[in-house]
């Protein structure tokens, strides 16, 4: 029986104890091992964390922010007496009317785009309205002397030159500015406005003549229940008492559900990138254990020749690789539960009270097992091998490591180990097909960028003997055993493909928003204009010198209602119709094809049909709806429902920003309905400023909409996320950056060694650094070159697979992620190496 043996008969918890004695010699061999954990696992918990903050404060400031229990929404039409009436019975009902308009100072000058929200004695029932300087909304809405009060956001007071106290004109009617607008407890219920918001009191709105027939006007209706009153279920109960009304509904429990879309969007998304970042990490981890055991080896042979088996040895790493695994793990829990916190006042600027601080076990659950599954699978493979390596093979090892591969069960574990990852990535985020092409991608990526290592080392070792000393041991390096070569170009790749994906989905969508403010788009948009003034308002812009196309069409407002006479909430919409569904729509007739479309299916009717009630649709949104030529479709148009038959499908160009529409009616269907009309026109700068102003002034109740002001605001917010996209990226760089550094100084020794052997044979400290530097810039290059066809491949994917745009290689953004790849290599291969260039030789030469 050998010392071992009998030692671990005697005591039976040897292995865990010779396990617990080398941890407390200190973590030197594994930092890179626990800030890849820590930092994979803190981006996931933090990501989930925040989300989970955010949505539990959305659902818990629901009534605030929605403004009441439940909100129902009219278009074009106000509430009837009925309507009302069955409101009011339910509760305490408050009263808004939102629309666009034009304001300008009363003195004269410019004008300016305006969101105007009109409101009740009523408003708000939930919440605060803060204004600057503080005094209530009724006070600052109250008549003074024949002229009204208003408020406004600061930025409008701004861009017009007005002070609290001096005046503006609204439509026909004049009002004093009483404060600047701070705050609006249900600002995110009324979703995205491109104009500054007005406030004026509702029953001073039918003064400025803006609401007529037919504007583009929306009536909002907030309902606060009797305690303990289910808003689902009365809702419901509306719902089938008015079944004609055409309301869009919302309750308190989702009281925005296009920024919960968004929400859940961007938290797929940084989760997705969170657990990059962490399967980046994981090369770390299995770089940390791999060089820890290689430094462990006389120790491991040692314990073998005394008699331990190789099951001893697998339990002692393994034991300090799970507690290790499990320090980073909590460090990076711990890191995510604080990220709510750390985000809660920035955040709390846009959506105030939306962010509920708190310990939420979910995501971080979800994090550790990531993590858990991550160390796993990438630290079993170096434990495997050092198990099943005989003594001999371990000495041997010090001379010459060879490659050897673990037992089948163990490569069948680690394979079972990443499919649970992959497993656990789809089922852990809400958007399965997302995740599915990103563990895909994923994959790929990672096979050719090893295919490119594997590459690169046989070029290294094929190239001719270079005469630079220096160039020919860069390259000698790049192939010998044990180089960083292969960890370098999967870390430091997969980091910089992410961002290279990013930079060049952000590059092209940029470019395509700057091409259409330079060429495509229309210089203006104008809505409103009534059916009497469609005469005076094409000769007023035709009279403008320089104004180039000019495009008019009737406009009206419905709601989808049914779909082959099944209600619209029974019928299952796909994700390219979820847009059209969730609120009323734009709807146009028209006797022929509009500009910018193309039929794909059925026929256009002749121009002067007069049968029964036909329409035609976008393709895309009809194939979410499950419709086809010959389906019927229902719309509410101003509290009428009216079936018509789908006559045809269109595939329409939308990025020309021309006036076009998903639902177009044929002739003789919406002609009586109160309807305006909407123009867009082409005009140079000079010639566009003549045309606003005259519109502007002729027309007050039209509103004028600067299409190049909107997509500047567009591009902004694209820049703005952008940023933030490779930002978040780049944590995997950063991770990628742990790697490298790590895989570098697991080759130390090694790099000790050839600089000594150097210095022997005469060469200087700066014919070494130079060996070094052109190693690292050689690895850097190829690793940048790589890394930037793969993710511009994903960046081309992206664009025109999933956002069905074009596509453009962007390669300034391509050579510029080249060179950080460059330098990063060289700066981290630099200071992974400078101190062996301080070495004395003759220690190392009396060790080695």
């Amino acid at each position: 029986m050998t010392s071992i043996e009998a030692a671990r008969r005697a005591a039976p918890g040897l292995g865990l104890r010779l396990a617990a004695r080398e941890l407390r010699g200190g973590f030197a061999g594994f930092r890179v091992f626990l800030a890849c954990l820590a930092l994979g696992v803190g981006a996931i918990a933090g990501v989930g964390s925040l989300s989970e903050a955010v949505t539990r404060g959305l659902e818990a400031q629901g009534r605030a922010l929605l403004g009441g229990d439940v909100e129902l929404r009219l278009s074009m039409r106000p509430a009837d007496g009925d309507e009302r009436a069955y409101l009011a019975a339910a509760g305490r009902v408050s009263e808004t009317v939102t629309m666009h308009a034009m304001a300008a100072a009363a003195g004269g000058g410019g004008a300016a785009f305006v969101h105007v929200k009109a409101v009740d004695g009523a408003y708000p029932l939930f919440g605060a309205v803060r204004l600057e300087p503080a005094m209530p909304l009724a006070e600052a809405l109250a008549t003074r002397d024949g002229v009204p009060g208003l408020v406004a956001e600061p930025v409008l007071l701004g861009r017009l030159a007005l002070a609290v106290g001096e005046r503006l004109r609204l439509g026909d009617r004049v009002f004093e500015v009483r404060a600047g607008l701070k705050r609006e407890p249900d600002r995110i219920a009324g979703g995205i406005n491109f104009g500054p918001r007005l406030m004026i009191a509702q029953t001073d709105l039918a003064g400025t003549g803006l609401v007529q027939p037919g504007s583009l006007v929306r009536y909002n209706y907030r309902v606060a229940l009797p305690p303990g009153t289910d808003a689902a279920a009365w809702t419901e109960r509306l719902r089938a008492d008015l079944p004609r009304a055409g309301w869009r509904i919302r309750d308190s429990g989702n009281p925005q559900p296009t920024l919960k879309r968004l929400i859940d969007r961007l938290t797929v998304f940084l989760t997705l990138v969170g657990l990059a970042t962490l399967l980046i990490g994981g090369l770390g981890v299995a770089g940390a254990v791999r060089a820890y055991l290689e430094s462990r080896t006389e120790s491991i042979a040692t314990l073998k020749c005394l008699g331990a088996t190789g099951g001893m040895i697998f339990r002692i790493y393994s034991a300090e690789v799970a507690a290790l695994a499990g320090l980073g793990i909590l460090l990076g829990l711990a890191l995510g539960a604080l990220v709510p916190v750390a985000a809660a006042g920035f955040i709390g600027e846009l959506l105030p009270g939306a962010v509920a601080i708190g310990l939420y076990p979910k995501p971080l659950l979800l994090a550790a097992a990531f993590g858990l599954l991550t160390a796993f699978a990438f630290a079993l493979w170096p434990l495997a091998r050092a198990r099943e390596t005989p003594a001999a093979g371990l000495f041997r090892d010090l001379v010459a490591p060879a490659a050897r591969w673990p037992r089948l069960p163990f490569v069948l574990l680690i394979g079972a180990a990443g499919a649970a990852l992959a497993g656990l990535a789809v089922a852990g985020v809400e958007d399965r097909a997302i995740a599915l092409w990103f563990v895909a991608g994923t994959l790929i990526t990672l096979v050719l960028l090893r295919a490119a290592a594997d590459g690169l080392k046989r070029l290294a070792r094929a190239a001719p003997r270079p005469r630079r000393p220096a160039l020919r041991m860069a390259l000698g390096n790049l192939h010998r055993p044990g180089a960083p070569t292969g960890a370098t170009m999967l870390a430091l790749g997969m980091g910089l493909t992410l961002v290279v994906a990013v930079g060049q989905v952000e590059s092209n969508i940029a470019r395509q928003v700057e091409a259409l403010i330079a060429e495509e788009a229309p210089a203006f948009y104008f809505i409103d204009i009534q059916p009497d003034q469609v005469a005076a308002f094409e000769e007023t812009v035709t009279g403008v010198p320089g104004v180039g196309r000019f495009q008019r069409v009737p406009h009206l407002r419905g709601r989808i209602s049914r779909i082959n006479g099944v209600p619209i909430e029974d019928v299952r919409v796909g994700a390219s119709a979820r847009w059209a569904t969730a609120s009323d729509r734009g709807l146009t007739y028209a006797a022929a094809p509009p500009p910018g479309t193309r039929v794909v299916a059925g026929a256009w009717w002749p121009a002067d049909y007069r049968g029964p009630p036909l329409v035609s649709f976008d393709a895309h949104v009809a194939h979410g709806l499950g419709l086809g030529v010959g389906d019927t479709v229902t719309i509410n148009v101003l509290g009428r429902d009216v079936e018509a038959r789908v006559a045809n499908l269109r595939e329409i160009d939308w990025g020309t920003l021309g006036i076009n529409f998903a639902i177009v009616f044929a002739p003789g269907a919406l002609e009586a309905a109160p309807q305006t009309h909407i123009a867009t026109v082409h005009a140079p700068s000079a010639a566009g400023e003549a045309l606003f102003a005259a519109v502007t002034a002729r027309f007050p109740n039209v509103t004028a909409i600067s299409v190049r002001e909107v997509l500047d605001s567009v591009a902004r917010v694209l820049a703005q996320i952008g940023a933030a996209a490779r930002a978040v990226a780049g944590l995997a760089l950063v991770a990628s950056a742990l790697v490298v550094g790590g895989a570098v100084a697991a080759s130390r020794r090694q790099r000790i060694y050839d600089a000594v052997v150097l210095k022997v044979l005469g060469a200087t400290r700066g014919d070494i650094v130079a060996a070094f530097l052109a190693e690292f810039a050689l690895l850097g290059l190829a690793t940048g070159v790589a890394a930037t066809a793969l993710g511009a491949l994903g960046g081309y994917l992206i664009v025109t697979q999933v956002m069905n745009a074009g596509w453009r290689f962007a390669p300034a953004a391509a050579l510029a992620d080249i060179a950080i790849c460059l330098a990063l290599a060289l700066v981290i291969g630099f200071a992974g190496t400078w101190r062996a260039l301080g070495r004395q030789s003759a220690p190392v030469l009396r060790h080695d």
